[in-house]
């Protein structure tokens, strides 16, 4: 977002601390002792407090304005309060933080002490997404989640009583013992919390995560040999795009749902491709390589020149021992193309063609086009003069649509630029 020409940062901060660790997760997360909180939360100021200089020395730079802030995890909520405030108050201190910012905070159902949520108001954070999966307490508590439907209403009725209302209700189609009678009731359960935003996301089994490694030996630990299969999970993800647009909870990207002005600002700035700092363990930045250009539309953010993109350790202990070079991947103006296809084609409103155009030339999108008539003959796109979208099939099937484009040969060429 652009505010009388200055263009806007999003922050994120990890916050790498669980209580449990859930089955299915593969995350840069883990069950740590307490003691290693405060060096953490040391890190992080002292990350946030050295950004702009280590942005410069980059040879990028980070806009001084913030509009968005997100702290996920793990569970940021198990940070002690005091902790919450230090944080809070280094990004306030060395960034020039809206008024009206989006601040999200990631929480676990029953892991949200008073005290914790006294800071958060405080704080100003005013927006929480509850991570709880399903609201049938034998699929939650099979797949490690600590919690049950009675304390999920219990918090929301808390966070309101805080001040806030913007609350987002995460949910996984596909858990261990799911079936479409139980998916039902977590889809009701979801509706009648009145809950303005809704994740819904299709269980990806990674053979990292636990649960992935008790399926690949063919096991039952973790009730493993329970997990739903491809096409179920596929249906009960198109029955809650259906129940949830019933409910005025829109669909406006693959995995995400809100009433009217309830989206997520600060996801939409990663889908948008606008700027945006990562701090913490595992965390991602992308910054523009060229300060004069940067930034200079809210929707084509990289019109000038290559973007840099930052990424830290994903080792607790390395990022805890002291600064140390990030993983960085230098973004051409072809990479940044195959980006904003798969990036775009993942909101419901789709890819502009005019603006792609004007962004990277006719060249390199008539070249693109020629996939992209290929996909709608497959049922997998639709297209009009001004937008590319995906079709309901299409978002099934979206993480192959995507390889589509990484595979076109505007890909090859960016690969090779």
């Amino acid at each position: 977002m652009t505010r009388n020409g200055e263009s806007a940062l999003g922050i994120y901060v990890s916050i790498p601390f669980c209580r449990s660790k859930c089955t299915y997760c593969n995350f840069a997360s883990g069950v740590y002792p307490a003691t290693d909180h405060e060096r953490y939360v040391d890190r992080l100021v002292g990350d946030v407090s050295q950004a702009p200089i280590w942005s410069k020395s980059m040879g990028t730079e980070c806009p001084h304005r913030v509009d968005t802030v997100y702290l996920g995890g793990g569970t940021p909520s198990l940070l002690a309060p005091n902790f919450l405030v230090r944080l809070f108050d280094s990004i306030r201190a060395e960034f020039d933080l809206d008024a009206d910012a989006e601040i999200t905070m990631e929480c676990a159902p029953g892991q949200i002490a008073d005290t914790t949520l006294i800071a958060m108001a405080a704080a100003g954070v005013n927006r929480v997404s509850l991570g709880v999966q399903s609201f049938v307490d034998s699929e939650a508590h099979a797949s490690g989640r600590l919690h049950d439907r009675a304390i999920v209403e219990e918090d929301l009725r808390r966070l309101r009583a805080a001040g806030i209302e913007n609350l987002n209700v995460d949910l996984i189609a596909g858990l261990a013992g799911q079936t479409f009678a139980s998916w039902e009731k977590s889809l009701d359960a979801l509706v009648d919390s009145g809950a303005p935003h809704a994740s819904v996301y299709m269980l990806e089994v990674d053979e990292d995560s636990r649960l992935g490694r008790e399926m690949l030996k063919g096991g039952v630990r973790y009730r493993a040999d329970l997990v739903p299969s491809d096409d179920a999970i596929a249906r009960m993800y198109e029955r809650a795009i259906e129940r949830l647009e019933n409910a005025g909870l829109a669909q406006y990207e693959v995995s995400n749902f809100a009433r009217p002005g309830f989206e997520s600002k600060h996801n939409l700035r990663y889908w948008h491709r606008r700027p945006y700092l990562g701090v913490g363990l595992d965390a991602s930045s992308m910054l523009a390589l060229h300060p004069a250009a940067l930034w200079n539309s809210p929707r084509n953010p990289t019109r000038h020149g290559d973007v840099l993109r930052f990424k830290t350790t994903d080792d607790l202990n390395a990022y805890l021992a002291g600064p140390s070079t990030p993983e960085m991947t230098r973004l051409s103006p072809a990479r940044q193309f195959e980006e904003a296809w798969f990036l775009g084609l993942r909101m419901n409103e789709g890819v502009e063609l005019t603006a792609l155009a004007q962004e990277f030339g006719s060249e390199m999108l008539d070249a693109a086009m020629q996939t992209v008539e290929r996909l709608i003959d497959n049922g997998l796109l639709i297209a009009n003069e001004a937008r590319v979208r995906l079709t309901s099939r299409g978002r099934l099937l979206s993480n192959d649509v995507f390889q589509e484009f990484l595979e076109s040969e505007v890909a090859v060429g960016a690969l090779e630029a």
